[in-house]
């Protein structure tokens, strides 16, 4: 795998997409305010459209977006477990009555507990990331949680290999939003213009990371 060319690929095929196409462009910014619109745009990219596809079919493109949604809520659901569990602990010590060492107990605990639920989030997206390409592809959510064919598919990429890709979009992505958001008092407005590109780029670079096993 290359993901110095799965990069310059997907900045390739997202300006391809956009550049020029003013009206595609406004509708998928209009579809991030809709944005089950928006996920099941995303959806027929996992699904190795090239070029990238057209803005038709708003239904069906909703429905998928939809579902996109539900498979990404019960994946979450093990995060909220731990937010509830570990927001809900500060409640169950008496800091005004309780000596030092407790505290500092406590505090102990609860970054152990910081430390699991960002372990755990991480975890999830890794696997979510390729879920939602599976479900893209195969078109039913059990596909979705196919844990053993995930696996194995993350595995044929090379679990190391993965998490640098991914990480390296991550970062790209960052990048761009930490700069438009230091702009001054325009900067949620470039970022919500820049938000098609930013979509159109992470969704080609997830599918060609997919099809890189």
């Amino acid at each position: 795998m290359d993901s110095g060319k799965i990069l310059e690929d997907s900045f390739r095929y997202a300006k391809e997409g956009l550049a020029g196409k003013w009206d595609t462009w406004l509708l998928l910014i209009i579809s991030c305010i809709i944005f089950p619109l928006y996920l099941g745009y995303m959806i027929r990219i996992y699904r190795g459209a090239y070029p990238s596809p057209r803005l038709d079919n708003w239904g069906s493109m909703f429905l998928d977006g939809i579902k996109l949604v539900i498979i990404g809520l019960v994946y979450t659901i093990p995060i909220f477990i731990l937010e509830i569990v570990l927001f809900a602990s500060p409640g169950l010590l008496d800091i005004s009555s309780a000596n030092q060492s407790a505290v500092m107990g406590f505090l102990l605990v609860f970054l152990i507990g910081w430390i699991i639920l960002v372990t755990v989030a991480f975890l999830i997206w890794l696997i979510i990331t390729t879920a939602f390409v599976r479900f893209a592809r195969a078109g039913n959510f059990t596909e979705a949680f196919n844990f053993r064919k995930i696996f194995d598919h993350i595995g044929r990429i090379g679990w190391m290999d993965y998490i640098i890709a991914l990480l390296m979009m991550l970062i790209v992505l960052g990048i761009i939003t930490i700069v438009c958001v230091v702009i001054p008092f325009i900067g949620s407005i470039l970022l919500l213009i820049l938000f098609p590109f930013m979509g159109l780029f992470s969704a080609r670079y997830i599918t060609l990371l997919y099809e890189s096993a």
